[in-house]
């Protein structure tokens, strides 16, 4: 009996993480896109236009107003640190930084997460996590950087600020918890985040005079897949496990970036590449499997701050 109750929690456990993976996933393709499809140098128009549209949408299907007026401050705080800051802060980096240079910034961010979840929540870090995400750093930087790779000092702070932002929004999501529905949750952050990008976006870019069907494509698909449906399971997956874990998952962002790379852009792999893959690819792995799954459940389950505190 009890190792069925095991298997059944394992297996929903590994069910939480595939699905929670989709978004950095689609995340890693935000390089490509941003390459490909959109206007250049537009970083707040398309931080604008990838949150205010898919919290709109996420809106209207879900249809509810934050229960308690505490949930209003911490949406929009949340709203700040996950999107009206973020966003513009990695589309600059994207605009400006080679991705392997962003990717290898980005994953530093499961060592940000075990700090802040550490200070935050109390809740420790198993070693062995914390060497898959040395392990990962590690691997990202050898398949990404290159010795041509031409850094932007101030697009670097830029995205070391946004992966700090995105870590620290993890660790407020987790402590605060969700009133119901992830939805509810995905659907005011984003709706108050696009708002507060709005007037900063027409003060300092202003609107484009057209949109090419290209661009159009291409912020359909970063409010859509890479917004909406993202952030939905992103936010599911944390109110499911541990920060740590979630913060893991985000080393699929750059393999995803890097084989966007080869079957779209067309780019080659060198052998050291290949095995800062494998070793991305398995602290991936390792970060999830290495996890003990006796503590993993209680991790996951942080209590949240009650409505009104």
């Amino acid at each position: 009996m009890y190792l069925d109750i095991e298997i059944i929690r394992m297996e929903r456990s590994m069910r939480d993480r595939l699905l929670t993976m989709l978004a950095p996933v689609s995340w890693g393709t935000t390089y490509v896109v941003t390459a490909t499809l959109l206007p250049p140098d537009r970083p707040l128009l398309a931080a604008l236009l990838r949150a205010l549209p898919a919290g709109l949408l996420v809106l209207l299907v879900v249809r509810r107003m934050p229960p308690a007026p505490i949930w209003w401050l911490r949406f929009t705080v949340l709203g700040v640190v996950n999107f009206a800051a973020f966003f513009p802060l990695l589309f600059y980096a994207a605009y400006r930084l080679p991705g392997g240079v962003a990717a290898t910034l980005g994953a530093v961010q499961p060592l940000m997460v075990a700090g802040l979840a550490w200070l935050a929540l109390r809740t420790r870090t198993p070693a062995r996590q914390l060497l898959a995400a040395l392990a990962g750093v590690a691997g990202v930087a050898l398949m990404t950087l290159t010795a041509q790779a031409h850094i932007d000092a101030l697009a670097v702070v830029a995205m070391l600020t946004g992966v700090a932002l995105m870590a620290l929004g993890i660790v407020l999501a987790k402590r605060w918890g969700s009133p119901g529905h992830p939805l509810v949750s995905t659907a005011w952050q984003m709706t108050l985040g696009g708002l507060m990008l709005a007037p900063a976006t027409l003060a300092v870019e202003g609107l484009p005079a057209a949109l090419t069907t290209a661009n159009v494509l291409g912020y359909t698909y970063l409010a859509t897949i890479g917004g909406a449906v993202a952030y939905v399971l992103w936010f599911r997956g944390i109110a499911r496990l541990s920060p740590t874990t979630v913060s893991l998952l985000t080393l699929s962002n750059p393999l995803t970036a890097t084989l966007a790379g080869l079957v779209v852009l067309g780019q080659t792999l060198t052998v050291p590449q290949v095995v800062g893959l494998a070793v991305a690819l398995g602290a991936l792995v390792a970060g999830q499997t290495l996890s003990r799954p006796a503590s993993a459940p209680r991790a996951a389950e942080h209590r949240p701050e009650p409505v009104g505190s």
